[in-house]
């Protein structure tokens, strides 16, 4: 009796320490969570602030609120310095590329990733080279090709370049996971009567969805955010997209900057970006809930 009285009294002891040091790491956690979301919300929310001020007031009083609330700043940046048309650029070549490179990109690691042929390997290995090879030294050919193909300087040119520049990632980011999906899953749908074309869509791509939606967010980013492309390869200006827009806006400004403008301009380019990412996130959830249920 009495050891069993000592050893239920350990237990105790121990589910006590355990318990506090599980409550400690959780304080602690919730601690550096709480100041690495203030770090990176208050600037987001200063800019936006700031985006509602007068060309001095930025200046006179950063950190107060807006006097007067200057909602004319969007207009001007949207309609006056031609961002709405940019804006809209932007959601073509972006959301077409986005488009095509998933699309391609998952097709292309499942097939690497499912089925063995004559050079798959090397098909597989030539787009990690993709990887490897720094973007800026493929601008002088990227012109000469779509100016061959009379695509230079035109949105679908563009949209066509970016499905070539996310399509490495795409494949290396993919095939892992449809590497890593059960065979007898495939198999079992082919017995069922299943085509290779359906068995894809309605099978393995559903199954894959958690890799899908992450790679399309980092692809929209770094497609979105994109600056080195289309200042080679889309200099007509009535065919900006955003990045191009704003620095535009930025050097024309000179000395006399609008900075209350300015800041209207970096809300519109963020906006859609934390909107999308909000988007996918939670598809991204559903989909790790939904494979770990089953």
């Amino acid at each position: 009796m009495t050891s069993q009285t000592d050893s239920a009294h350990a237990r105790t002891h121990d589910g006590a320490i355990t318990g506090k040091g599980d409550r400690a790491v959780a304080t602690i956690s919730h601690g550096v969570l709480i100041v690495w979301s203030i770090i990176v919300i208050a600037p987001m929310l200063w800019v936006l602030l700031q985006s509602f001020k007068g060309k001095t007031e930025v200046l006179s009083s950063p950190f107060g609120l807006p006097e007067k609330w200057h909602f004319s700043n969007y207009y001007t940046v949207w309609v006056s310095e031609g961002m709405g048309r940019s804006f809209l650029n932007t959601i073509f070549v972006v959301g077409t590329a986005l488009i095509a490179v998933m699309l391609l990109g998952a097709m292309c690691a499942y097939v690497l990733a499912r089925f063995r042929f004559f050079g798959s390997r090397l098909i597989y290995y030539a787009m990690l080279a993709g990887l490897t090879f720094p973007i800026f030294l493929a601008v002088v050919p990227l012109f000469f090709v779509l100016q061959n193909m009379y695509l230079l300087n035109t949105l679908p040119g563009l949209a066509l370049t970016y499905v070539a520049f996310a399509l490495p990632f795409t494949v290396f980011f993919l095939y892992a996971f449809f590497q890593g999906l059960p065979t007898e899953i495939s198999e079992a749908a082919q017995i069922d009567g299943a085509g290779k074309w359906r068995t894809f869509f309605q099978v393995m791509a559903p199954m894959a969805k958690p890799g899908i939606a992450a790679v399309t967010i980092m692809n929209f980013l770094g497609l979105w955010n994109q600056y080195l492309l289309p200042v080679a390869l889309n200099t007509k200006q009535e065919n900006y997209v955003l990045t191009q827009s704003i620095a535009r806006y930025a050097v024309s400004a000179g000395y006399a900057v609008d900075f209350g403008s300015m800041f209207a301009a970096f809300v519109i380019v963020v906006v859609p970006v934390l909107v999308f990412y909000i988007f996918f996130q939670r598809q991204l959830q559903g989909s790790v809930s939904q494979g770990s249920s089953k």
